[in-house]
Order: C-alpha cells, then structure tokens, then sequence
C-alpha cells in the first residue's frame, strides 16, 4: 500500500461490497503542504495520515475510479517553473483616476492567488467574492460634474468679500450695542453689506467652526495701527451715551472734562476711547439734540403755518430791483455807440479784405454779378464798380476814396486822389487824372487834368502798379437801351 502511494499521487481504493453506503475521497499529494491549495483526504482505517471526512449525498456502492488532481503550483526549486505571463484588460495605456488605481490594486491582489477548485457535489466557497466592475470614465466625469454643481453655503460664497477689518468692526460693534440693525446702520464696511449678509456672517462666525478659525488667524495678523484705528471707531453703546448725555447742553466743556469723565469709568467706556473722540461725539449729540437736556420744539400746527405761496405772495418786487445809476447807464451808452460806430467800420472794410483772402486762397468768384458795371482787376487784388462814378488813390484817416491802390503795392508815389472813373449815359467810360504822376492808358499816358476813354481789356498803369479794365457788356448793353428809349422820349 505504501509502494503503491509513492508511485503515484492519485489511488484506486478498493471498498469492501456492503449494503451500506460509504463515503469516498481521493488523496492528493503535493510538494509544498502550505501553498494555497485545498488538501483534502479521507481516512479509512488507517491512523498513520491526518485526513479530514467530506460527506457526500447517498449514493448505490460503486467502484471508485481514479481522478485527475488539480494542476500544482511549481516548487521554487524545480527547473520546469514557468512565470505566468501578466497582461493588462486595457487596450489603451491611460493615465489613471484615483479610484481607479485604489480598486486596480485590489484587482491586482486578488489575481495572485489561485481560484479554489470545486469539490464534487458541493458549490463554491463563501469565501470567494465578486470581481468589483471598474469605475467607467463617464461615471467619474458625472461625478465630478455633480460635485461642482453643488451650492456653497453664502457664509462661504461671501467669504471673499469679508475682510479681517470687517470682521472685526462687526464684532467689536455688536459687542457694544448687541443690535445688528444698528450695526448694519452705523457701521462703514469696506463693501455695502445688506441686513441678511450681516446676520449670516455673524451667524457663520458663531456656529462654523471652519469659518470662525479663518476669520480669527486673519484678524491676528492684522497691523496693532490698522487694529487700533478700526476699535477707536466702535459704535456707542447706551451706558456710554447716558455718561456722555450728563454733561449738559448749556455747559462750555473741553476735552480735559470728558477726560476725567472717562477716568472715573473706565469699565464702562470701549479700551480704545479717547477724551477727544468723546467730545466730538458730544458735539454732535449736541448739533442734533439727542442730549437729554434738550428739547426739539414740536412743529408748528393750525392756520398759522406758512408755506412757499404765502411767502411769495408776501415778497415785493419792487424791492428787490436795485436803484438806476444814471453816471453807471451814460458810461454804458456811450460804450455802446462806440462798438456800433466800430463794427459799421468793418463792414465797410470787408470788401477790400476779401480781396485779398480771395487771391490769397486762389478761388476767385466771378468777374461780374447783376450790380457790377466793371472791374478793375491787378496782381493780387479785384475793384468792383457797382457806381456810375469812382475814385482812385491812396487811402488816409482823413481821406476816404472808392478803390484804395495800396491794396496792390506800394503807393507811397501815388496821390490821395489820383483820378475818377465815369460811366456815361451811352455806356462809355472816361478816367480822369487828378494826381501829379501821370495815368497811362494802354501805353499813352495821361496827364494832370486830362480824360481818356476806357474801352473792355485796357491796360491802366499808375506809378508801376498795372491793372486791367474789364466792362460787364450785358449790364452796359442795358444802359444804353435805357439810355436811347429816354432819348427818343
């Protein structure tokens, strides 16, 4: 029996033929007894092997044939061991989420050990566990996408906007008037809160625990000088007012009296008092007659109260005319006719002017409109003839001439009153010289007391300085016809 062990790992035990039913098992040999396999055996009569009894369902006596064992895990020392071939479920290699790599690792540790073989008639251990599915990447992305759509609480939402400075005005304000109505009214914060925001915050500060360590490290770190400033401005609280209230209103105090106001109670009065914050808020307790001495007059009632008509009605006009001052409106008349006097001047010098802007600019209008009989046109500027009769020379404050020849250049050879242009009845047009220097007319000069006739493109030339004389045939050819129907007549 023990040669035939040895030889192999499998037998065929042979059971006595009996009317009762047996139980049978198969011993399974293996090299390393603490590997993770199952041994199972079954002890006959034999003491020598510790066996361990299966029961099976009932069953006729038969003959028990031998089984294949399930495939052992190789000795480290045998020189057949074949490493078993790791390979990856993912057909792309990605970056992994944090659960993912948490459950991979579970996954990886449940794949080093071999599954448990079922045994004959019974079902699988309760110690194996379903294989966890894998976290899909869409489900990770809902995940996160839920979480961000989630609703700060508004003491956290606010957070930003609450300063250390504003956290430590509301306390120290609460703390002296308990009400956060008043807080809300007097106290200036670096941004307008509103009466909710403030009772949140307040709250928040209470009853969170994770706001409340925030808000006290950073009020901490605030400056002594910004923390000083911000408590110097505390509200006032109504044992303070009622101390300041009795120094009355009659009174003339200085800061040395509320000094010794606030010697004598210290423990009523913020830390961060001074006599002359003190005095200032008396003064304006005063200005508004909050002090308790203090009366404001009730308004008045009845008939008697005034309102704007009857105030209007009662004002003078009359009265509220300022006298006349006769030597003040004879000055003023007086500048009066002097600006006319000058504005009428320029207007009487804005044709020669226009001259000169229009050669200056180089748009010159037309030679002739429906007034001008003729043009005497030079080098830089045009005379328009719109009278029978003209003269020409040298303009002076004292002498006042149609056509002022300096316009053109220098006159300083020319007269004050060199010569006179007329238009005859028969549409002809004579110049007379009436200078000393002589008028030349198309090269022909003419002298002190002459005449000559002026005909359409004559040349007129007086000391160097040359013009030509162009004559509007259409308005001359109407005056000869006028001319000629008063002569038939």
């Amino acid at each position: 029996m023990a040669d035939e062990m040895s030889g192999s790992p499998a037998l065929k035990i042979e059971t006595p033929k009996s009317s009762h039913p047996i139980t049978t098992a198969t011993t399974v040999s293996t090299n390393k007894p603490n590997s993770g396999t199952v041994l199972q055996t079954m002890a006959g009569s034999s003491a020598s092997h510790k066996t361990s009894k299966v029961p099976t369902p009932l069953a006729p006596p038969i003959r028990s044939t031998p089984t294949r064992p399930p495939p052992s895990r190789p000795s480290a020392g045998s020189s057949q061991s074949v490493t078993p071939r790791r390979s990856s479920s993912r057909s792309i290699k990605r970056k992994k989420f944090d659960d993912e790599v948490v459950e991979s690792s579970l996954i990886k540790s449940n794949r080093g050990r071999l599954p448990v073989p079922p045994v004959e008639g019974q079902g699988q251990p309760d110690t194996q566990q379903p294989e966890k599915k894998k976290p899909s990447s869409k489900s990770s992305s809902s995940s996160a996408k839920r979480a961000k759509k989630q609703k700060l609480p508004p003491a956290i939402k606010d957070l930003g906007r609450w300063k250390p400075q504003d956290d430590l005005a509301l306390i120290s304000a609460v703390q002296q008037t308990t009400d956060l109505k008043c807080v809300h009214i007097g106290v200036k914060f670096s941004c307008r809160f509103t009466l909710n925001e403030i009772e949140e915050r307040w709250y928040a500060l209470l009853y969170d625990p994770a706001i409340s360590k925030i808000a006290q490290q950073a009020m901490k770190n605030l400056h002594p000088d910004v923390k000083q400033s911000i408590l110097s401005k505390a509200l006032f609280s109504k044992e303070e007012e009622t101390l300041i209230g009795s120094v009355t209103s009659t009174c003339q105090p200085n800061q040395e009296t509320f000094q010794e106001l606030l010697n004598k109670h210290p423990m009523i009065f913020h830390p961060c008092r001074s006599a002359k914050s003190i005095f200032s808020h008396w003064l304006l307790m005063k200005q508004y007659h909050l002090l308790p001495d203090q009366s404001v007059q009730p308004m008045p009632r009845g008939d008697h109260v005034l309102n704007f008509s009857d105030t209007e009605e009662m004002i003078d006009d009359n009265q509220l005319q300022d006298p006349k001052d006769e030597i003040l409106e004879h000055e003023l008349a007086i500048a009066d006719r002097r600006q006319k006097r000058e504005i009428r001047h320029l207007e009487n010098e804005i044709p020669k002017w226009q001259v000169l802007v229009d050669s200056v600019t180089g748009i010159s209008p037309p030679d002739f409109d429906n007034q001008t009989l003729a043009v005497l046109r030079g080098r830089l500027v045009r005379y328009l003839m719109r009278s029978r009769e003209i003269t020409l020379g040298r303009a002076t404050k004292d002498n006042n001439i149609d056509v002022d020849l300096s316009l053109e250049g220098p006159a300083w050879k020319i007269s004050r009153r060199q010569g006179v242009i007329k238009l005859r009845n028969n549409g002809d047009f004579f110049i007379a010289n009436e200078g000393k220097r002589p008028i030349h007319i198309d090269g022909k000069p003419v002298t002190k007391g002459e005449k000559a006739k002026l005909n359409n493109n004559s040349v007129v030339e007086i000391t160097g300085l040359r013009f030509i004389f162009l004559i509007n045939q259409d308005l001359i050819n109407v005056v000869r016809t006028e001319a000629a129907k008063i002569g038939v007549q």
